[in-house]
């Protein structure tokens, strides 16, 4: 039986809060220009490695254990963008990310045989754990809210339709990558197919998670796996910002 309206409105609500809180001390340093290109190189290995190349793979997971067919079809969708591209680019997402390093000239073989950080790990081994052997909603909720989303949640579910337009291509000239580090725009297509379709795809999660919370119980346990996965974040970005010996800021939280 659904939640009353109140009840999936405060889970909105708190499962926003924690998305809210999907921040790092050390993105400043990382996103705007202040790293050196080991410091990149460190945290993209990474990001591929605990999920950017298993992202489709986390998606058929959840797909092929959730019993609505309503639900099936829009995480069928958002598996077909992200394992074909034809959605958007027509490459899948993985081999955009790693054109996306080709341009900021770190080649393939790089990103082959990459030893993933402990804390880096440990998120990783949750990532499996929950989209393998906890109820398919909480590994819809752990994929599509937390992983694919962010600190912009909150806005971009809320935003009007159609969004007022944007022009991307003078966006991505202003992106950290091609201002500070000299990336050709052409290589940012990954970023191009998030534009094109990252909004459907963030009110397609939010609306498929809220809609299925059916208890007082199942909504608790959808907020204790994003909890619990904000904390591993955390952690995660701690190992990496530590191994990239990047300093924190004086009066900055672990959680900025």
């Amino acid at each position: 039986m659904p939640l009353a309206v109140a009840e999936t409105q405060e889970l909105q609500e708190d499962l926003l809060s924690i998305m809210d809180r999907k921040n790092h001390w050390a993105w400043p340093h990382l996103n705007e220009g202040h790293a050196t290109r080991p410091q990149l190189l460190l945290h993209f290995q990474q990001e591929l490695d605990v999920y950017v190349r298993d992202f489709p793979v986390f998606l058929s997971r959840v797909h092929s254990r959730c019993p609505h067919a309503e639900v099936r079809q829009d995480l069928a969708e958002n598996l077909y963008e992200e394992e074909t591209g034809k959605l958007s680019k027509g490459v899948p997402h993985p081999e955009l990310f790693l054109i996306m390093m080709e341009g900021l000239g770190f080649p393939r073989a790089r990103f082959n045989g990459i030893d993933l950080l402990p804390e880096a790990a440990a998120y990783r081994a949750w990532i499996d754990q929950v989209t393998t052997r906890r109820p398919w909603i909480e590994g819809a909720a752990l994929v599509t809210i937390f992983i694919e989303g962010s600190v912009e949640d909150r806005r971009r579910i809320s935003a009007p339709e159609p969004e007022d337009p944007v022009d991307l291509e003078a966006e991505l000239r202003r992106n950290a990558l091609v201002k500070h580090y000299g990336v050709d725009p052409r290589f940012l297509d990954l970023k191009r197919a998030h534009h094109m379709v990252e909004t459907g795809h963030r009110k397609m999660a939010w609306k498929m998670v809220l809609d299925h919370a059916d208890s007082p119980r199942v909504a608790d346990r959808i907020r204790r796996v994003l909890s619990r996965s904000l904390d591993l974040w955390h952690l995660y970005r701690d190992g990496v910002a530590r191994a990239c010996r990047i300093e924190q800021p004086s009066g900055s939280s672990r959680r900025s």
